[in-house]
């Protein structure tokens, strides 16, 4: 009689992730705009027709080491997104290969209709780095905290959509961004995030990689939470014996569709996991890919239609509900939902985050006060308004 083969579970040897994944006092923490500063240098060293403009935020989105590497192929558009895409779609046109980078809030939040027009239209390769995007911008608050750059650049024809994970995939992405014939998005955050990849770690333009095994369901996530995934699922297995598979879709578009279609035909039930909005991004092609082929139950962890807050960047995530916690709670209703048993109307998740982030606003608002003089309806006595003598 054949033996039957045992479903396999734990971290993926293969994916050659760090050896303390979880050990906090050791894991690297890197902002992700770190890597694509690294990747660009490298890139221009490989080609002299790579050019990088920028709009006003060189040291900002860490295109300074390429200015300072490639002075002459360097261009300071100052605060003017709209042109910088319409001159980088010129540039590609007479055989460079520019990357524009500025705040995913201005570029491609502010330039999206000279993108769509000059670059995508023409299908010109022009890359285009989307900095400090998501709200882990924290107190720079909803309108630099970018969270609708990967729903709308997706649906955008001829442009592939790319969200590292951390500094060293950032770097391999934006390599293989300088490689590629056409449009490219490459989005990255400006907070200190953990580095959990290695040089070894697999990584190709739109092949998901599986960075932890499980049988139970499948959390897809990309960018930085990630790594709350992974954390998620740790907790899980370890306390209730639930097993995750965690996949790193890295490439939202193009994305990989037998990825998809395996995760739900073998765990039968997936979570996505992305600091975004959760309507259009990540989840939304997950959803999409799903409902054409395999449907199966499915829960979103994202920024739920709304815009983000004020506060630290984990105050604000976890305001949200994008922290492990979150996830895990997300996890157990999509697995009741597969066990064909009835849920609540509003996701447990969604609820949790909703009273975490008013803690989160009382909190800023009692600190506010405190630091308010009471002639302005705050605590601070008023000798605090007291002006300086003249001299």
């Amino acid at each position: 009689m054949a033996k039957v083969k045992k479903p396999t579970n734990g971290l993926n040897r293969e994916a050659w992730l760090v050896r303390d994944l979880f050990d906090e006092k050791k894991l690297k923490q890197v902002p992700t705009r770190n890597g694509y500063g690294e990747g660009l240098v490298e890139a221009g060293k490989n080609d002299k027709n790579i050019v990088v403009l920028c709009a006003d935020l060189t040291e900002s989105t860490r295109s300074l080491a390429f200015k300072e590497a490639f002075p002459d192929r360097f261009v300071q558009m100052g605060v003017s997104e709209q042109s910088m895409a319409s001159i980088a779609a010129g540039m590609a046109m007479a055989g460079k290969v520019p990357f524009i980078s500025s705040y995913a809030c201005f570029s491609p939040g502010r330039n999206w209709e000279q993108i769509r027009t000059t670059v995508a239209l023409n299908n010109t390769n022009v890359k285009i780095a989307g900095a400090h995007a998501g709200v882990s911008v924290g107190p720079d608050g909803a309108t630099h905290q970018m969270i609708e750059d990967i729903a709308i650049m997706r649906v955008m024809p001829n442009m592939r959509v790319f969200v590292p994970c951390d500094a060293i995939e950032t770097r391999k992405t934006t390599l293989a961004a300088a490689k590629l014939a056409g449009p490219c998005y490459l989005r990255f955050a400006r907070e200190k995030s953990p580095v959990f990849t290695t040089q070894k770690t697999p990584f190709k333009v739109g092949r998901a990689e599986t960075y932890r095994h499980g049988h139970d369901l499948t959390i897809i996530g990309a960018g930085p939470l990630l790594y709350e995934a992974l954390l998620a699922a740790q907790m899980l297995s370890h306390d209730f014996g639930i097993e995750c598979r965690v996949v790193n879709m890295h490439t939202i578009k193009p994305v990989d569709v037998k990825a998809i279609v395996l995760a739900a035909k073998e765990t039968g039930a997936i979570v996505t996991v992305e600091e975004a909005q959760a309507a259009g991004g990540l989840a939304g092609v997950v959803a999409e890919t799903l409902a054409l082929t395999t449907p199966v139950p499915m829960e979103r962890i994202g920024v739920p239609d709304r815009f983000g807050e004020s506060g630290s960047p984990r105050e604000v995530q976890e305001g949200l509900g994008l922290t492990a916690p979150f996830i895990a709670l997300a996890v157990d209703r999509v697995l009741q939902r597969k066990l064909g048993k009835k849920v609540p109307t509003v996701p447990a998740h969604l609820v949790a985050a909703r009273e975490r982030l008013e803690i989160m606003q009382r909190e800023i608002f009692n600190e506010a006060l405190a630091r308010t003089p009471r002639k302005w309806g705050g605590k601070k006595p008023d000798a605090s308004l007291k002006s300086r003598k003249k001299t």
